[in-house]
């Protein structure tokens, strides 16, 4: 899968909120169609209301492994680009250190 970048190489801002927001406005669907199916049913209010809650978050984690795994990848290439270019701006700095980074844990 590619990944859209921006100029210079870095992730692209807008394609990270894009995920992030898909990822959002999924989750909020899912937790109103479930809230709306209880009504259905014959539950009423708060009652439906923090059964869709709790239903949403185990099948939010089945359902929406895929953009969830999209958002966390651009989390990781932002942060990622984030390091490679504060070393870079390091090298540049001072050159005589080239020396590579400690390990992040």
């Amino acid at each position: 899968m590619s990944e859209r970048r921006a100029a210079g190489g870095r992730p692209s801002f807008a394609n990270w909120m894009g995920s992030l927001w898909g990822y959002t406005i999924l989750r909020f669907a899912m937790f109103f169609a479930l809230w709306g199916l209880l009504v259905l049913v014959g539950l009423k209010g708060l009652i439906a209301a923090l059964i869709a809650l709790v239903l949403s978050v185990p099948l939010s984690l089945v359902l929406l492994a895929g953009p969830r795994a999209r958002v966390a990848q651009q989390v990781e290439a932002r942060i990622e680009a984030s390091r490679a270019a504060r070393h870079e701006l390091d090298s540049r700095l001072d050159p005589e250190n080239d020396e590579d980074p400690p390990p992040t844990q």
